[in-house]
């Protein structure tokens, strides 16, 4: 499995290595061992899988969970085509604010892992796009927060085209200056002693 650092500190893209014969192929989305050399994390606790399933053209986060507990994603798409994009909300981050984006799909099954107080979204590039989550915490609605994908601030590299379809709550969302302002913005320090604690 190869393992690539992005631009938003501690994110990483992973693709494995596919393995096709006559019947078809077998690969291992997630390897523990190779996570554990990228990131410098013993393991990755799975407390929940999440699977979403989206027509093409719809625009799912920014998604990011209150800080704490916080959360880390670690994302893959099995079927269909997606744009994903990982974004700094970590207040004190050396990478704050800066987005970067990996294209996930079969062929290639690259995934994503998103550290405590990352901010996830992406686009659905075909119809019938299905996205794997494993996330290191159990679905707390109060927790889950948004922040609004078309802020400008956050200039995120959407494609450009018919509008994109999106929830009543993404649409409401806070900006970015409006989400530091009702300090709802995770800490850097803070994420990096609670992945201390999750990935001991």
């Amino acid at each position: 499995m190869r393992a690539r650092p992005l631009a938003v500190d501690g994110a990483f893209e992973f693709t494995p290595r596919s393995f096709p014969d006559e019947r078809g192929r077998f690969l291992s989305p997630f390897q523990e061992p190779a996570f554990a050399e990228a990131t410098g994390h013993r393991g990755f606790p799975v407390a929940q899988t999440n699977h979403s399933h989206s027509r093409q053209g719809v625009l799912r986060g920014v998604h990011f969970t209150a800080t704490p507990p916080g959360q880390a994603k670690y994302v893959y798409c099995p079927y269909g085509r997606s744009l994903d994009i990982v974004v700094d909300l970590r207040t004190g981050s050396p990478t704050f604010g800066r987005c970067d984006t990996v294209l996930l799909e079969p062929r290639y099954f690259r995934a994503v892992y998103l550290p405590v107080g990352v901010g996830h979204a992406f686009v659905a590039l075909a119809e019938h796009t299905l996205m794997t989550y494993l996330v290191t915490s159990s679905y707390a609605p109060d927790l889950e927060l948004a922040l609004d994908p078309m802020d400008p601030e956050l200039a995120l590299p959407l494609p450009e085209g018919p509008e994109l379809l999106m929830s009543e709550r993404d649409r409401a969302a806070p900006t970015l200056a409006e989400a530091h302002d009702q300090g709802i913005l995770p800490r850097y320090a803070d994420c990096l002693a609670l992945a201390e604690e999750l990935h001991a």
